[in-house]
């Protein structure tokens, strides 16, 4: 058990999740390997979303949620009564489908993070802005922003914006980033810059992304899971999964036949 928690990021079993009367997963068992990118795919409602939104447990926003199973993050059961949703949720980092960068300056939407959990005024003006440098960095924005730290991050190009929006988990060092069909605002020229940016931090950080786009998934991750209906049909290697499919559903799914 302790080799497989070193070698997975994250862990379900048996997880069952409803809203309200609609079981919308059922029974969903997966391990994510620790630094690689895997992609949820499936036709809409097969609940690749939900699964995603359980790792950080944004689900129970809504009180009609209700959930049975386990999810094992970096060896902890995320359920248990002592998980603190604001530790998890630092570890657990999430970009959404449209960005949502913050209606304020570039500088403070990379510190935001920081400024919830610290207080600031103990760091050193030098520090910050080494973090904030570094953030910028990492996701491919610092030469480009780098004299425009004041400016309003909702007037930035939408892939900037998204790109940012990454940049803003970075000083929590997350160790998992889930992505929401993060390129489904993008044009295919900030699409294609997401994904370079999601390869560059493969290894780093470990991804789970949603997406809809077959040949995406086929482009930027390692595994796939497919899911329908609610339940996990098949998990392997992306070239596994797309040229040689164990369920015939997935295959058909794959061949475009439904969803």
């Amino acid at each position: 058990m302790a080799a497989e928690q070193k070698q997975n990021s994250i862990q379900t079993r048996n997880l069952n999740l409803w809203y309200g009367e609609f079981q919308a997963l059922k029974s969903v068992s997966v391990d994510v390997k620790n630094g690689l990118i895997t992609a949820l795919i499936g036709p809409s409602g097969c609940g690749k979303t939900t699964l995603l939104r359980c790792f950080n447990r944004i689900n129970e926003r809504f009180p009609y949620v209700r959930t049975q199973g386990e999810i094992v993050i970096l060896g902890k059961n995320i359920y248990d009564p002592d998980v603190s949703l604001i530790e998890l949720r630092k570890s657990v980092g999430m970009v959404f489908q449209r960005p949502n960068p913050i209606p304020i300056s570039v500088y403070e939407n990379v510190l935001f993070g920081l400024r919830i959990h610290h207080r600031l005024g103990h760091f050193k003006k030098a520090y910050l802005e080494e973090i904030v440098e570094k953030s910028l960095t990492e996701v491919g924005l610092w030469k480009d922003l780098r004299d425009r730290l004041k400016v309003k991050a909702t007037t930035l190009q939408l892939e900037q914006q998204q790109k940012l929006c990454i940049a803003r988990l970075l000083p929590l060092k997350p160790e998992i980033i889930l992505m929401d069909e993060p390129c489904s605002a993008l044009d295919v020229e900030g699409t294609r810059s997401i994904e370079d940016l999601m390869y560059k931090l493969r290894g780093r950080y470990t991804i789970v992304i949603v997406t809809h786009n077959m040949a995406q998934a086929r482009r930027v991750s390692d595994e796939c899971i497919f899911m329908l209906l609610g339940e996990k049909i098949e998990h392997s290697r992306t070239e596994d999964l797309f040229l040689k499919p164990q369920n015939p559903k997935t295959g058909e799914y794959i061949e475009g036949r439904y969803g």
